[in-house]
């Protein structure tokens, strides 16, 4: 298929942490352009309601992506109602901040089991289905994969982590005719990052930051691209494009922000946010259930 207006007509697609954000977005841009989607979240009726506003046949599941029990029953359901899987992207996650010395080591571990090991699950309960339609995965990755900030160490670590997945599995499934996407992004308008902006530890942290990496972008925009991604079957993605120089530069990227951190970040006293937005409101309730 080589008209790119027509990769993902009547394809099925699957789209994890898509009650809201960047996978809701994505979510709208497949079914647009002609692709079935699984939506895949713990906000359950927020998907419902996406689910049926897609153009599209488009069903939800309410799961936790770090139960493998569970989404591997799902990724069976998605096969019996939509058909073979030919798209994957591994979006949910979730976020916080504060100093790690203060930090609920329950929450910290949660930011890595989402983002990580729910990346790892996501990926290993649908690659049989991508290897039989040689499909494409996305991970969603960061700015925060490329450069780590103080005060974010879980949501750092995990994003440097999905990074290093994605780039093992490009080379280990090309042979086999699966491709394997990074997408780097920068801050975008979802609710979580405006839930950041409440807590002066994150308000801090992005005052200090470049001013082109300050910038928010709309989810809309950021789903274009991602979606463009995906037709071409492309190994990386940044949004916006300058990431890419950063990941040029980021040898020297810790010197320089430990130099800021300690001329801007040691001024006040900061504390924990706890999982950020409804997003994660939602991971912190299911983790205490």
């Amino acid at each position: 298929m080589t008209d790119r207006k027509h990769v993902l007509r009547g394809r099925t697609a699957v789209v994890t942490g898509a009650a809201r954000g960047v996978g809701a977005a994505v979510a709208r841009q497949l079914a647009d352009r002609g692709a079935s989607v699984a939506l895949i979240g713990l906000e359950e009726e927020s998907l419902a309601r996406l689910a049926y506003e897609l153009p599209t046949e488009s069903y939800h599941w309410h799961v936790d992506v770090t139960d493998d029990e569970l989404m591997a029953r799902v990724a069976d359901e998605v096969r019996d109602r939509l058909g073979l899987t030919s798209v994957v992207v591994a979006n949910a996650g979730v976020a916080e901040g504060g100093p790690f010395l203060g930090t609920d080591l329950a929450s910290w571990r949660r930011v890595i089991e989402v983002n990580l090991v729910g990346s790892a699950i996501t990926a290993q309960v649908f690659l049989p289905q991508l290897l039989d339609t040689h499909g494409y995965y996305l991970q969603i990755a960061s700015l925060a994969s490329i450069g780590a900030a103080p005060m974010m160490s879980a949501y750092c670590a995990s994003k440097a982590g999905v990074e290093s997945f994605s780039q093992a599995l490009r080379p280990e499934l090309a042979p086999r005719g699966v491709a394997v996407g990074t997408a780097y992004l920068n801050w975008t308008d979802t609710e979580m990052i405006r839930d950041a902006d409440q807590y002066a530890v994150l308000r801090e942290l992005r005052a200090h930051m470049p001013s082109p990496a300050r910038k928010v972008y709309p989810t809309e925009h950021v789903a274009v691209r991602l979606v463009d991604a995906v037709e071409r079957r492309a190994s990386s993605v940044y949004v916006p494009g300058w990431l890419r120089g950063v990941q040029v530069a980021r040898a020297g990227l810790p010197t320089l922000v430990s130099r800021v951190a300690r001329r801007e970040l040691t001024r006040s006293e900061f504390s924990a946010t706890g999982l950020l937005g409804v997003g994660g409101r939602a991971a912190e309730s299911r983790r205490t259930s």
